[in-house]
């Protein structure tokens, strides 16, 4: 005659054994589908979470993409609960808020691989195009870091003469652009350029420079400075 357990107690000792393991060895040995299971099973106590990371996993395709999705998108999931959801919205929030972190009271154009870092885990994984504004003072330190526009999967509206106002209103001496391509090719359209001159020109009458516009995409970034386009 066999003893059954009860599952509720075999998950509380293989996640005791999971934390054992991060607290001695760090994250690296752990596969992405652990580091997700542990998270979802402190959302979800009493519940075998491996098969719901390893399915969230397959319907978004990677770990930075689920945390990129909308709460709405998120509790589509058969399974997925609302505090699940919001533990892994948590999770990406501290995670921008730390590479973001490590852009700050520093020269964005010395320390332009800190900045990408950040644009990347915010904006690659968007399914739709976001436009987003960095505002520098006169020692090129990042100010504000704001999302002028959301849209669709290709389109996100942009109005130069907001962006300039707003860099009037705080008193920022230069912006770096940034949008990203949902498509994953971060090469720039002809609208995207006729809408960077656009910006260019409302800004040079006011003493406000672009340094750059960047694209960000899945498989990397553009940069119009770089492409001789600015």
């Amino acid at each position: 005659m066999r003893l059954l357990t009860d599952p509720s107690t075999d998950s509380v000792g293989h996640r005791s054994r999971m934390r054992a393991r991060l607290l001695e060895g760090g994250g690296d040995a752990f596969l992405d589908y652990e580091l997700l299971e542990y998270v979802l099973g402190l959302a979800i106590p009493r519940r075998d979470t491996k098969p719901l990371a390893k399915s969230l996993l397959r319907e978004f395709g990677s770990f930075p993409a689920l945390l990129a999705a909308s709460p709405a998108e998120l509790q589509r999931i058969d399974g997925l609960t609302e505090g699940a959801a919001a533990a892994l919205k948590f999770i990406e929030a501290a995670s921008l808020r730390s590479l973001r972190a490590a852009a700050l009271d520093r020269p964005v154009l010395s320390g332009w691989q800190a900045l990408s870092e950040y644009l990347h885990a915010a904006m690659a994984h968007r399914s739709a195009e976001e436009f987003r504004v960095i505002f520098l003072n006169n020692r090129n330190i990042l100010m504000r870091d704001e999302v002028m526009s959301s849209g669709t999967v290709n389109a996100a509206p942009v109005y130069p003469r907001e962006i300039v106002k707003r860099a009037l209103d705080l008193s920022a001496s230069a912006v770096v652009l940034v949008h990203n391509h949902p498509s994953g090719d971060p090469s720039p359209s002809r609208d995207d350029i006729a809408m960077t001159k656009a910006i260019v020109e409302a800004g040079r009458h006011l003493g406000l420079a672009v340094h750059d516009h960047v694209i960000i995409s899945k498989t990397g970034h553009a940069s119009f400075r770089a492409l001789g386009l600015l």
